[in-house]
C-alpha cells in the first residue's frame, strides 16, 4: 500500500507504467484484464502491482480518478489559450471524449459504483466546478448566458453522453454538444 513518503523515482515510474498499462487494457475493451497481464504490460512483476494497488479494483480507481484529474486540469490551460466562449466548447468536447473513456472502463468500474466509493461524487463535483469556472469565464466575456451552472451543464451532458450504448454515438454526441452551446449563447448579454 502506498505510503504518505514520496516515491523513490524507480517507484513512481513504476507506479505511473502499471497505470499507463491498465489505461490502455481498459480503454482498449479489455475489461476483464488480468493484474497478471496489466503487470507484464507494465514490465514490472505482479508483487510490484500489489505494493502500489491493494487490489485490481483500487488500480481500477486510480486509473479513472488519473483520468478525471487530467480533464479537470483543462479548463485553466484552455483559458489562457483561448477565449472563454472556445475554451468553453473545447472542454465540452473533451468531457464527452472522457464518456468514450468512460465507456471502456464502464464494466471494470462496476465493482467500484456497487461500494461507498467516494470517487464519483468527486469526479462529479470537479466535473462540476470546472464547468462552472468557463461558464463564470463566458458568462463575464458576455459570450454565455449567466442563467446555467456547471452542475446543470453536466446533467445535460450526462443525458448526452448516456446515448453511448448505440453505434456511432460519438459523432452524434459531439453535433448533440455543439447545439448545446448554441443555446448557452442564446440571450447572452453581447458585449458587456
Amino acid at each position: 500500500m502506498p505510503s504518505s513518503r514520496p516515491l523513490r523515482a524507480d517507484a513512481r515510474r513504476n507506479r505511473e507504467a502499471l497505470l499507463s498499462a491498465a489505461r490502455q487494457a481498459f480503454l482498449g475493451g479489455d475489461t476483464d484484464a488480468h493484474v497478471e497481464d496489466i503487470a507484464r504490460s507494465a514490465g514490472v512483476a505482479v508483487g510490484t502491482l500489489y505494493r502500489h494497488f491493494e487490489t485490481r479494483d483500487a488500480l481500477i480507481e486510480e486509473v479513472y480518478r488519473k483520468e478525471v484529474d487530467d480533464l479537470c486540469a483543462a479548463p485553466g490551460d484552455l483559458l489562457n489559450q483561448y477565449a472563454p466562449e472556445e475554451a468553453l466548447r473545447r472542454f465540452l468536447l473533451l468531457l464527452v471524449d472522457h464518456a468514450a473513456v468512460g465507456k471502456g472502463m464502464s464494466v471494470a468500474l462496476e465493482n467500484i459504483m456497487a461500494t461507498d466509493s467516494p470517487v464519483f461524487d468527486d469526479a462529479r463535483t470537479r466535473m462540476a466546478d470546472a464547468l462552472s469556472l468557463l461558464l463564470d469565464a463566458g458568462n463575464a466575456a458576455g459570450t454565455v448566458r449567466g442563467d446555467v451552472t456547471g452542475p446543470t451543464l453536466l446533467r445535460a451532458l450526462g443525458g448526452i453522453c448516456a446515448m453511448r450504448v448505440s453505434e456511432g454515438w460519438l459523432d452524434e454526441a459531439r453535433q448533440i454538444t455543439s447545439l448545446l452551446l448554441d443555446g448557452l449563447r442564446h440571450k447572452a448579454p453581447r458585449g458587456s
